[in-house]
Formats: C-alpha cells, sequence, structure tokens
C-alpha cells in the first residue's frame, strides 16, 4: 500500500522541476493546501445532501404552493394488465411489429397502444413542483456560492491580472477563503455526483455525469499542486450562468413566461459570452501561456489544462444546443410569445428534458378504448434545454 501511495503522489508528476512536497509543509508562518484537506469534502457533502432535501421541503414546496404550481403528476395510463407486463418485463419502447401484435391481441388502434404506452412512461417522471423544488435549491446554492466569489476575489490581485496565479507559484499562501471556497464548492459538486442516480432522470445524464467528474478532478488537481488562484477564477465563472439558467427554469414552471424569456435571454447571452469568449481568452490563455512563461511546464500541469480543454469542449456543445434551440423557438414561435425552453420534441435534449412526452394526437386518429390523452396537468410551459449547470459545469 505504501507503494503505491508513493507512486500516486510522485513529486515529479504533481509538482514543478526541483519543488518536493516537504517544500509546502505547513508551518508557523504560512499555510499550503494539503490534500488531507479535501477529506472533509465528503462528510459535508452528505450535509449540504441532508439540508438539500430540507430546503426543499420546508421552504421550495411552500413558495411552490404559493405559485400555486400542482404536486400532481402527468395523466396516468388506464390500467391494462397485458400492456403493464411488457412495459415492466419487456419494453417501454415496443418497436413497430410488437405495437401491431399489441392491437390484434388488444382490438385497440395502434396509435392507442403507442399513447398509452407514453402516458406510462410520463408516469415514471417528476411533477412540476418536483421540478421547481430542485432547482429552486440549485438556485438558492450557485447565488450564494458566486455572490461569495465575487465578493472575495474582487480583493484579490489575481483577478485584475492573472499572471499573479504564477508569480512565486508553487509557494503561495492558503487563506481561509480559498480554503473555503474549495471544500464547499468540491462538497457540492460530490453532493451533484451522489444525487445525479436519484435526482430528475435526463437525456444528458452521461454527459452531465462527465461534467461533474471532470470538475470534481479539476478542483482536487489544482487545490494538491496549489493552482488554487486560477482554480478560484475558474469556479467563480462557471457559476455566473448557472444562476440565470435556474430562474429561467423555476419561471418557466410557474408559468411566468415573460419573466422566463427574459431569463433565458440573458442566460444564453451570458453563458455563450463566458464559455466561448471569456474561458479561453481570460483561463485557457493563463494556464496554456502564461504559466508556460511564468513557471514552465510539468505532468500534472498537462493533465490539469487536458481537463480544462474537456470543459471547453462541454462548453462548445452546449452552447450549439442553446443557439439551436433559441432559433427553433423564434422560427416555430409566435411574436409576443416565444418560449425559449419549449423545444420540439427532436429538441428535447440534453441540458434539460424533464417534461412529459408529447401526447397530441393525430386529427384523424380512431380509439378503440378510452385512453386519455396525457397533457400534462400541471400546466407548465415546455421542455427546458440549457446548461447545466452547468447544471449545467
Amino acid at each position: 500500500m505504501a507503494g503505491i501511495l508513493a507512486w500516486f503522489w510522485n513529486e515529479r508528476f504533481w509538482l514543478p522541476h526541483n519543488v518536493t512536497w516537504a517544500d509546502l509543509k505547513n508551518t508557523d508562518e504560512a499555510t499550503f493546501p494539503q490534500a488531507e484537506d479535501l477529506y472533509l469534502a465528503c462528510p459535508l457533502a452528505f450535509c449540504i445532501f441532508m439540508i438539500r432535501l430540507v430546503f426543499e421541503r420546508f421552504i421550495a414546496k411552500p413558495c411552490a404552493m404559493g405559485l400555486k404550481i400542482q404536486a400532481n403528476g402527468p395523466q396516468k395510463a388506464q390500467p391494462n394488465a397485458i400492456l403493464e407486463k411488457v412495459f415492466t418485463a419487456i419494453t417501454k419502447h415496443p418497436d413497430e411489429k410488437r405495437l401491431e401484435g399489441l392491437s390484434k391481441q388488444l382490438d385497440w388502434d395502434v396509435r392507442t397502444i403507442q399513447r398509452w404506452f407514453r402516458q406510462r412512461r410520463n408516469q415514471e417522471k417528476p411533477s412540476t413542483l418536483a421540478r421547481f423544488c430542485e432547482s429552486m435549491w440549485r438556485f438558492t446554492f450557485y447565488l450564494y456560492i458566486f455572490t461569495y466569489g465575487v465578493r472575495f476575489l474582487k480583493k484579490t490581485p489575481w483577478l485584475w491580472n492573472t499572471k499573479e496565479c504564477w508569480y512565486n507559484y508553487p509557494y503561495q499562501p492558503l487563506t481561509v477563503d480559498i480554503h473555503y471556497y474549495y471544500i464547499l464548492e468540491l462538497s457540492f459538486y460530490l453532493s451533484l455526483l451522489f444525487s445525479r442516480f436519484t435526482d430528475i432522470r435526463r437525456k444528458d445524464f452521461l454527459i452531465m455525469l462527465l461534467h461533474h467528474v471532470a470538475t470534481i478532478s479539476l478542483i482536487i488537481f489544482s487545490y494538491v499542486n496549489n493552482m488554487a488562484r486560477v482554480g478560484t477564477l475558474v469556479m467563480c465563472l462557471h457559476d455566473a450562468a448557472d444562476v440565470l439558467i435556474e430562474a429561467a427554469k423555476m419561471a418557466n414552471y410557474a408559468k411566468c413566461q415573460i419573466l422566463c424569456n427574459l431569463l433565458f435571454a440573458m442566460f444564453a447571452i451570458l453563458f455563450i459570452s463566458s464559455r466561448l469568449g471569456v474561458y479561453p481568452v481570460w483561463i485557457l490563455n493563463t494556464t496554456l501561456f502564461e504559466s508556460w512563461e511564468i513557471v514552465g511546464p510539468y505532468p500534472s500541469w498537462w493533465v490539469f489544462n487536458l481537463l480544462l480543454l474537456l470543459l471547453q469542449l462541454l462548453h462548445s456543445f452546449w452552447s450549439y444546443l442553446i443557439v439551436k434551440t433559441a432559433c427553433r423557438a423564434i422560427s416555430k414561435g409566435k411574436v409576443g410569445k416565444w418560449n425559449p425552453l419549449h423545444v420540439s420534441k427532436d429538441d428535447r435534449s440534453d441540458i434539460e428534458c424533464s417534461s412529459d412526452e408529447d401526447e397530441r394526437p393525430s386529427p384523424n386518429q380512431k380509439h378503440h378504448s378510452s385512453a386519455t390523452n396525457g397533457t400534462n396537468k400541471n400546466g407548465t410551459n415546455g421542455y427546458l434545454t440549457g446548461a447545466p449547470y452547468l447544471d449545467e459545469h
């Protein structure tokens, strides 16, 4: 075990040339980041998750009820033992051949059976109330941590001159503000990673899982080898747009259309300008070029920058989705009734897709049963497609 730990914490990988871990031990004069500091993030992540449950139940839910967001979910499919058995034991998305077989067996037309399966799939999706509570929790945390980051960073020299991130590196002392900022961000993203398996399931599950893993890796990497200064800039920049997308989701669930449109427009402008403009010009420039000039490359430097470039690829992907969503909404929407968060079925994608599936029947459709239309009782505006959050980052 000792050999594995020695291999993992190899100084030639983690630190610049001629620097050892002994050089970064805490002294009476200065405190430096220590890997064991991050152990605190695991129990704190659990505490944050518990705080979230309390927040959603006693704060977010009353707010949602005050906005008349109902707790009832999508309309349920009518009970049918044969279709239920197929749904639970065989497939939730029957192909054309199976649909025709079920049509003959039940004496229902194919369209009615298709609608039954759509309604049955929608039953497993959370209500608008649950979505609102989740968004309100994220909005609250992002607003708090972004406000804290801005107040803290405006007093630091590296916000105004990014070369300050590398002067005297890695012998830059750890301040209380940096330590708190890092531990809280890491704990939150760990809680998000755990809750990915219990939260509303979205089509971008794997993309967001990759995003959370990359974010957690960047936080750990930058803390352990004391790239904390540039790390604080990365975290603050990513939190900015997340506040707006969660606010837009809440407005959408509350059916505040004008506010939803405004917030989405603000989010789109901020997200694209910060992730495709500020991030490469400000962040990547200093981590790739200024650090090369002042410190020089070493193995973990390459890994750190590869993770930052991976985030840039995710930024580009999400920006494409945002622009595509906005263009489609404008081209299909009516003047004065543009809903940027309501997209066609083909584009219910990835950044956020948790609403019910489309249930509009064909005007010529005939029904051999009393299966009802699956319109969402909650009356939400539509399907959210935006970033994470950056969620989604």
